[in-house]
């Protein structure tokens, strides 16, 4: 699962990585290093060029747009839906009606520095988190899909995480992670003219996670309202204060 991630880069940065052009209007996220369930986070998806008077021209481009996390489908009676919509399972994309559609033509790709995955551990009740990020510093992609819900000066862009089973040494820690996408697979997720979903979902390359590190950080990015770099720092032996429940 993908249940918190770190997303501390400023727009012009991803915009270059990426080659997208930010979305027109849209004030800067700032960098959060405990980025939650609902929080607006940035997307990267394929926009249809429209002329003078919002007709589609045929052309398109990468789009930099922030988004909520927590997908709610055209078809939603209201938003709190998205709140069960952080992820989506690679095995049920195209099964499932709240992620069919999306899946099929609005992917997007969702930049991150990396992401946290708690761990049951042997001395103790608490389970032990973990940043999972790339050695060298370089920016992940997780797959993902959007979807726009509401019309006109209402409408509300969200976005979900794609996952699947984790792989490598990473299912030390979890059964799931996200399903990071290598930068020469980037084109085909986005492109809505790519229908063959399956092809498109293929596992994360062993290679790429071979060069992540799994770090163990303090316990305290178990709170929603932690913030701060401090949070990826490693800790190698960290407890949990006693007035300091366990939040996740």
């Amino acid at each position: 699962m993908c249940g918190r991630y770190a997303a501390s880069r400023k727009p012009e940065d991803l915009a270059l990585e990426f080659e997208a052009v930010p979305a027109d209007g849209q004030p800067a996220l700032a960098a959060d290093f405990n980025v939650a369930p609902t929080k607006d986070v940035y997307v990267v998806r394929h926009a249809k060029e429209r002329d003078a008077e919002g007709r589609p021209t045929g052309g398109g481009h990468r789009e930099l747009r922030a988004v909520r996390w927590g997908l709610v489908p055209s078809w939603a009676k209201d938003v709190s839906v998205g709140n069960r919509m952080l992820n989506a399972r690679v095995e049920s994309l195209t099964e499932k009606p709240a992620f069919r559609k999306a899946a099929a033509s609005r992917r997007c790709l969702v930049p991150a520095d990396g992401w946290y995955e708690w761990a049951k551990r042997m001395d103790s009740p608490t389970k032990q988190p973990y940043f999972i990020t790339p050695e060298d510093g370089s920016v992940l992609a997780f797959a993902g899909l959007w979807e726009v819900w509401g019309a006109g000066e209402d409408r509300l862009y969200t976005c979900t995480v794609v996952t699947a089973p984790a792989t490598g040494a990473l299912t030390e820690i979890h059964d799931r992670m996200p399903l990071v996408l290598p930068p020469d697979r980037w084109a085909d997720w986005l492109d809505p003219a790519r229908e063959d979903v399956a092809e498109l979902a293929e596992p994360t390359p062993p290679e790429l996670v071979e060069r992540l590190e799994l770090r163990p950080v303090s316990t305290a990015v178990n709170n929603v309202r932690s913030n701060g770099r401090e949070l990826t720092a490693r800790a190698d032996s960290v407890s949990l204060p006693a007035d300091q429940p366990a939040l996740f």
